[in-house]
């Protein structure tokens, strides 16, 4: 296995990479020119034909890193009919991955299937009748038309295996192994992820043939480029807390809570407050989840109110500021929420609401991640006043 550190990918531009002009075309027009150092990582041994392990944090360009050798791939394949295969974990990644694809693809015969539940099987359907290359999917709604012999997939030749910590949390592990014993054995086997725990470590040894193992960084530790502030503040004062920090700050703000009923009660009380709020959360149609996401995208929201399982996935370029309402469970969780700012080097910060009696666990998350926030400590219900703690 090769092994390259952060210190050892140089940043190059995408036109040293050996790729169609008509790829290259089309990342230009996307105004993509400098890879990140996943992307110049793992682009080049996936050119090559080789596995690839990665683990980097969330917003590094993952996505582009895979994309690019299987819109690459295509152009030298003839033939219709699935010649890759992405798996997620998520409806809104999954969407969003389809999303890129379509952006970069060299031309539009390179038909891509979006292969998800929630969400109408029609036009999945159609995409791969009309002989869609790519398919992206989520293991569940996959493995139902595998079952029922809608979709052929013997003839993958690259297989993505994208967030697979997120995936085997989840439970799909079962559902990964299935779907990989219909692949072709002889193929190549890229797999994302921001950690390489022991379930993670099994599934690289059991799927992939010595792969070029890419490593960006800490993988379970807050960019550099995110400010990390927590507030020690009473339950009943965090709302207030929220509102004085969307008078203070500027741009947008994505709020984590841990329940869908909270979601729920801090986006009402933010509208009746005068904010452009929008919640996500499990309980909402797939058509609200995507309506909501869309709108905060787009910045006709400005906050964002989600749980941890619905926030799986989210992609949204330019969030200013994450918020824990809640705090978090586990420090991994609070990585994967601070990562959905500071996104490809831009400047983000993330507030954690603490109450007294949490004391100890923000410590815990401190201690277990090697890194200190700025505290502050919320005296009084006079919000404004708040003292360095």
């Amino acid at each position: 296995m090769t092994t390259l550190a952060n210190d050892s990918i140089s940043a190059t531009q995408f036109s040293q990479f050996s790729l169609s002009a008509a790829l290259l075309a089309r990342l230009a027009a996307n105004k993509f020119e400098t890879p990140t150092p996943v992307q110049a990582g793992c682009i080049p041994p996936a050119l090559e034909g080789r596995d690839v392990l990665a683990t980097a944090q969330t917003g590094t360009g993952k996505t582009l890193g895979y994309l690019i050798p299987i819109v690459e791939m295509m152009q030298k394949t003839e033939g219709r009919g699935a010649h890759a295969l992405i798996l997620l974990p998520t409806r809104e990644l999954a969407m969003q991955v389809e999303k890129a694809f379509i952006s970069i693809r060299a031309n539009s015969s390179q038909i891509v299937a979006l292969v998800v539940g929630g969400l109408a099987e029609r036009s999945q359907l159609e995409a791969i009748r009309r002989g869609a290359r790519l398919i992206v999917a989520t293991p569940g709604r996959l493995e139902d038309f595998l079952k029922r012999k809608l979709v052929r997939l013997d003839g993958i030749k690259i297989l993505v295996l994208d967030e697979v910590d997120r995936m085997l949390d989840m439970g799909f592990q079962p559902a990964i192994a299935r779907i990989a014993a219909t692949l072709p054995t002889t193929r190549q086997t890229l797999c994302y992820s921001a950690t390489l725990e022991g379930p993670v470590k099994e599934v690289a040894r059991k799927y992939l043939n010595n792969p070029a193992r890419i490593e960006i960084g800490s993988v379970l530790k807050p960019a550099e480029n995110v400010e990390l502030r927590t507030f020690e503040v009473e339950p009943d004062k965090k709302q207030e807390l929220l509102e004085h920090l969307l008078g203070a700050e500027t741009g947008s703000f994505l709020v984590f809570v841990r329940t869908k009923h909270g979601a729920d009660r801090v986006a009402r009380r933010l509208v009746r407050s005068g904010h452009s709020a929008t919640q996500i959360h499990g309980d909402r149609s797939q058509a609200q989840r995507n309506q909501a996401l869309r709108s905060f995208s787009e910045g006709r929201h400005r906050v964002l109110v989600a749980t941890d399982i619905a926030a799986r996935g989210i992609d949204v370029a330019n969030v200013a500021h994450v918020v824990n309402f809640d705090m978090p469970k586990m420090a991994e969780d609070f990585v994967h929420r601070v990562g959905r700012t500071g996104r490809a080097s831009a400047h983000g910060v993330a507030s954690t609401f603490a109450g007294p009696s949490e004391r100890n666990d923000l410590r815990k998350i401190e201690r277990t991640l090697s890194i200190h926030m700025k505290h502050f400590r919320v005296r009084s219900a006079d919000i404004v006043k708040m003292a360095a703690a």
